[in-house]
């Protein structure tokens, strides 16, 4: 393995990574799993969640390593500029040891593997629980102001992302309720309050269409019937293969059938196809979040 055959070079790494901590001094942050604390104003910071990515970025973090693909375009630029270092389910440890970053900040997909990115430098786990999207995406933003010395610029950051989410919950208030659905190719799953999507139903205060739903990680599997039969007010829809570049049926074409096409939400024009990889792969982030919150009161408001 490359972390076995790299171990002495990881070790040094490490041991100059805390020295340098030592000198810049640690602040305490709330993370996934409870109050850490970490090297303050790091200079080399490796980011392996695209949540966590998009809100540095926001802040105008330079960020030293990212994943060789990150999915959303407005991070582009960040990842031109970062050395590359695995995926989000595979760090290269190897690339990782040879930047020897002051703090790694993992989370969502690659959380299973902060123990392991512990060995190479201080590594917190920035996951951002379902059921709390729109609160703890205000906590990581603050965590990185401290983190970073950036505490007024996530200040105003802050200001504008609750303002963007009331103008959202005024823009949902009284429009009925709605189904969350996710296309993967011909595959269609439903998503409640629960889930990771259910944000939009718990924070924004849109009622569900079905209550009650299953909350796994790939939601509750459901047919064409099921929608026809659940004849949503609007139907909020994520495509999966758009969200990561896969081949196969767009959401469009999937979801385009008589029993789909008969609802209340389809014949009114209430369909909404959500910018699939800011809610799949970046939600939590306050660029992905406060687009997404856009897009909600623009379709919802007019």
């Amino acid at each position: 393995m490359k972390y076995t055959l790299h171990r002495a070079f990881v070790t040094l790494a490490a041991t100059a990574t805390l020295a340098t901590a030592a000198l810049a001094g640690e602040v305490t942050v709330r993370t996934f799993t409870g109050e850490a604390s970490v090297p303050a104003r790091p200079e080399r910071i490796a980011v392996l969640d695209i949540a966590a990515a998009d809100t540095l970025a926001a802040l105008g973090v330079e960020i030293a390593a990212l994943p060789g693909k990150v999915y959303v375009d407005y991070l582009d630029g960040a990842a031109a500029a970062a050395t590359p270092v695995g995926t989000l389910f595979e760090p290269d440890f190897e690339a990782l040891a040879a930047l020897g970053p002051d703090l790694i900040i993992a989370g969502g997909r690659s959380a299973p593997k902060v123990e392991a990115l512990s060995r190479i430098a201080p590594t917190i786990d920035m996951s951002i629980r379902n059921d709390q999207v729109l609160e703890q995406a205000v906590e990581r933003l603050e965590a990185y102001g401290e983190i970073t010395g950036l505490t007024d610029e996530a200040a105003a950051l802050r200001a504008g992302f609750e303002e963007k989410i009331a103008a959202t919950q005024t823009a949902l208030a009284g429009k009925g309720n709605a189904l969350i659905l996710l296309t993967n190719g011909p595959k269609i799953s439903a998503y409640g309050a629960g889930s990771r999507f259910g944000w939009i139903h718990r924070g924004l205060g849109l009622p569900e269409a079905r209550e009650g739903l299953e909350t796994q990680t790939h939601g509750e599997a459901v047919s064409f019937e099921f929608i026809a039969e659940v004849n949503p007010d609007w139907l909020i829809v994520v495509d999966r293969g758009a969200a990561v570049g896969a081949e196969g049926a767009a959401a469009a074409q999937t979801l385009d059938n008589e029993l789909v096409t008969g609802t209340e939400a389809w014949k009114n024009g209430r369909v909404i196809y959500l910018d699939a990889a800011r809610i799949y792969v970046a939600s939590g982030g306050i660029q992905a979040t406060s687009a997404l919150l856009d897009q909600l009161t623009a379709a919802f408001g007019s």
